[in-house]
């Protein structure tokens, strides 16, 4: 792995734990050069399915765009960027258990929106309101009043 102070190829590792929910190692590693300390994270490498759009567009499962979502929603939120990440795993391994090539962007969707419910109600429905493309106040009524009665 290499230093990200002064790209350096010779790092040890120091430490090595599970991370998150046991599907992540991470190391604590220090440069031979330079003797900064970083943080690296390993993760097995699965398949994913593609997401087929709404016009029946087919395009690879992009973690970015799905954390880049969850991350716009969840904008100056008190969440924890542990439980942002153990969500986002949560979400990739609802998807990999569905043992399917494809996934609509419906389902991907719906599924993300399950997952920002539980963090926070605000980024839930910023999210919604984008996801479902809100046209007045009252699908905001809705949304706020489903969280009311369920929360």
């Amino acid at each position: 792995m290499r230093c990200p102070f002064c790209v350096n190829e010779i790092t040890r590792v120091i430490d090595s734990r599970l991370a998150v929910d046991g599907d992540q190692v991470r190391r604590r590693r220090q440069c031979e050069r330079c003797g900064e300390r970083f943080t690296s994270y390993e993760v097995a490498e699965l398949a994913m399915p593609s997401v087929v759009k709404s016009d029946n567009a087919r395009e690879a499962f992009s973690e970015m765009k799905l954390r880049g979502g969850m991350l716009r929603a969840l904008e100056k939120r008190p969440v924890a960027t542990e439980n942002i990440e153990s969500s986002i795993i949560h979400i990739k391994k609802n998807i990999r258990n569905r043992a399917t090539r494809e996934i609509a962007s419906s389902l991907l969707g719906d599924i993300v929106m399950d997952e920002l419910r539980k963090l926070d109600a605000v980024a839930y429905i910023r999210f919604a309101s984008v996801y479902l493309s809100f046209n007045d106040l009252n699908e905001f009524r809705e949304i706020i009043n489903r969280l009311e009665k369920d929360p």
